[in-house]
């Protein structure tokens, strides 16, 4: 099994920079691929970043350019660092996991293609 908890979220004005990070724990020896996801109020959860086994990112327009998502495998941790905030990106961020392979091929930000994911952590941006 596998458990992942993402942490740092907070406060933080619009044009600011915050990142967040996910401790992955269990069995973290398989190949695995991992993404963020986020949800506001009265939306429906949005994945934002995705990482594959082969170490290729993917962005959803709404982030490209802003923010990056990065892994350090010695720590077995996710990190999305978020830059040029903007009061859009106020929103609950999820991290997702789930074992593939190499030459699987999926949509990385798609959510049903993860089966293990934290409980969130609450990013809000202000003016």
């Amino acid at each position: 099994q596998v458990q992942v908890a993402e942490s740092g979220g907070g406060s933080v004005q619009s044009g600011g920079s915050l990142r967040i990070s996910c401790a992955v724990s269990g069995r973290t020896y398989n190949t695995y691929a991992m993404a963020w996801f986020r949800q506001a109020p009265g939306k429906e959860r949005e994945g934002i970043a995705g990482i594959t086994p082969r170490d290729i990112t993917a962005y959803a327009d709404s982030v490209k350019g802003r923010f990056i998502i990065s892994e350090d495998k010695s720590k077995n941790t996710l990190y999305l660092q978020m830059n040029s905030l903007k009061l859009e990106d106020t929103a609950t961020y999820y991290c997702a996991h789930a074992f593939k392979t190499a030459s699987d091929e999926y949509d990385p930000l798609q959510g049903n293609e993860y089966n293990h994911w934290g409980q969130g952590t609450q990013v809000t941006v202000s003016s």
